[in-house]
């Protein structure tokens, strides 16, 4: 049964490596990250299940212990999902950490980013696996999949990655798109409040072409979530780079 939820941005730039000079600038966004996380911790859970948005090779189950990286936005830091949140700065040149035993396929970056965000907090309060989610899994599948991860154990929390538009300025990477506005809102007020319905009939195709990653993974909570009863809070909610990111948790 889910006991608890986290819901956080995934954009790289949340890790202050990646984004460097403008580190400060998501600073909000980072603090309100570790709040979430805290409400997770709190729970108790016995199996924190991390599910974020992935292109084709890296959808599907990651295990404890599954290794991600930043190199590709210029970054030598390597990052473990889970195993009591280690993490490995890399030296330039070098030519990497040992394998991770049972991690073979490498994080997608939205996981990547999580487990980033749990070896900060350094969890260490129950086993993590990781879930990538495809853009176009339609809405009833992820409320299937959501349903089947509440399932997995008698308390399951569950870390849940993605952005909402990138389309809310002219600079954004979707460039302005005046739905763009109104679509956060909806998804912030649904996170905020724990509105598993609301959740539920979000326009996929919408999100789609607001280019908002999250779409998948919050219906995937939203299935999760069903018959739980629990409350929500809106952490944090802004739109920087013309982009909306939302964090929010539920217990």
């Amino acid at each position: 049964m889910l006991v608890a939820a986290a819901v956080c941005p995934c954009p790289p730039l949340l890790v202050p490596d990646v984004a460097a000079g403008a580190a400060p600038e998501l600073d909000a966004a980072r603090a309100a990250c570790t709040d979430a996380l805290g409400v997770l911790a709190a729970a108790r859970p016995d199996l924190l299940v991390v599910a974020g948005p992935a292109e084709r090779s890296g959808r599907g189950p990651h295990p404890e212990g599954a290794r991600g990286t930043f190199r590709g936005f210029g970054v030598h830091l390597d990052v473990r999902l889970g195993g009591n949140g280690a993490r490995t700065r890399m030296r330039e040149g070098t030519a990497g950490s040992e394998p991770v035993e049972g991690g073979d396929r490498p994080l997608p970056p939205s996981l990547a980013v999580a487990a980033w965000l749990l070896g900060r907090t350094g969890w260490s309060d129950a086993p993590v696996e990781g879930l990538g989610v495809g853009e176009p899994l339609a809405a009833e599948r992820c409320i299937q999949v959501g349903r089947e991860i509440a399932a997995r154990a008698g308390r399951v929390a569950l870390l849940v990655m993605g952005d909402a538009s990138a389309c809310r300025t002219l600079k954004a990477p979707g460039y302005l798109d005046d739905r763009a506005a109104g679509f956060d809102m909806e998804v912030a007020h649904a996170l905020g409040a724990a509105d598993v319905a609301a959740l539920k009939t979000l326009d996929a195709e919408l999100a789609y072409e607001l280019k908002a990653s999250g779409r998948a993974p919050w219906q995937v909570l939203a299935g999760a979530a069903e018959g739980a009863g629990l409350a929500g809070a809106l952490l944090y909610e802004d739109a920087p780079y013309g982009v909306g990111y939302v964090v929010a948790a539920w217990s």
